[in-house]
């Protein structure tokens, strides 16, 4: 099954939109029936021990670009979620682990797999981020390619489809509501001094960039 849209981010930036798409707290937030995103290692995930890890953390939304940058998504790590779609009249809870496979800004792309009970999937995705025309706001390009099996792959792409663009829709319209409340900083205004880390300045690394090559 494939799986497209677009969706238009109101008075941001790239930078800000990309900056908020970095943080798995917030990401976490957005996701209709996401109970936790969490960094994974190793080739076994227990979600169990994972539901445990997840009520005894106490991780804030924040417009931080510091804060962020600790907790940011990174290029070839892996991340679980737990998540429960509602499609007709079943409402599985997906195990899910996802993997960055690439993250530069504007674009990202993420593969992963999930499942619950007598369902599951595999996927790929991809999103990229661009100024709108008028320079007032971000236009969100997606797509996802599945291949979903068990009941949940019985009910069609006539049924399912509906549900992507509402999980989508509902996933955007929240992101932009929290970057709204929370006043995201723009990222770009910050010193480019490297942090020491790694390398590479805080912006680099909030925004997914190599490091910069502007002293070279």
């Amino acid at each position: 099954m494939e799986f497209s849209g677009t969706f238009e981010l109101e008075d941001t930036t790239v930078d800000e939109v990309w900056l908020a798409l970095s943080d798995p707290v917030l990401v976490q937030e957005s996701l209709p029936g996401c109970t936790f995103l969490l960094h994974v290692e190793g080739d076994e995930v227990d979600f169990d021990e994972l539901r445990e890890r997840a009520a005894g953390m106490d991780r804030e939304l924040t417009n931080d670009p510091e804060v962020i940058a600790e907790r940011a998504f990174r290029e070839g790590e892996r991340y679980a979620a737990l998540m429960q779609v509602s499609v007709g009249p079943v409402n599985p809870t997906f195990e899910t682990v996802v993997e960055i496979d690439d993250r530069e800004r504007p674009q990202m792309h993420a593969s992963g797999e999930g499942s619950s009970g007598d369902s599951s999937f595999e996927m790929s995705s991809s999103m990229a981020l661009a100024e709108t025309d008028d320079g007032d706001g971000v236009v969100v390009e997606w797509e996802t390619e599945a291949d979903v099996f068990g009941k949940v792959a019985g009910m069609g792409q006539r049924v399912i489809n509906p549900v992507a663009n509402r999980i989508v829709k509902r996933f955007f319209s929240s992101v932009q509501e929290k970057l709204h409340d929370l006043g995201v900083e723009e990222v770009s205004s910050s010193d480019g001094e490297s942090d020491g880390s790694d390398g590479r300045s805080l912006v680099d690394r909030v925004l997914g960039r190599s490091k910069s090559t502007d002293s070279e």
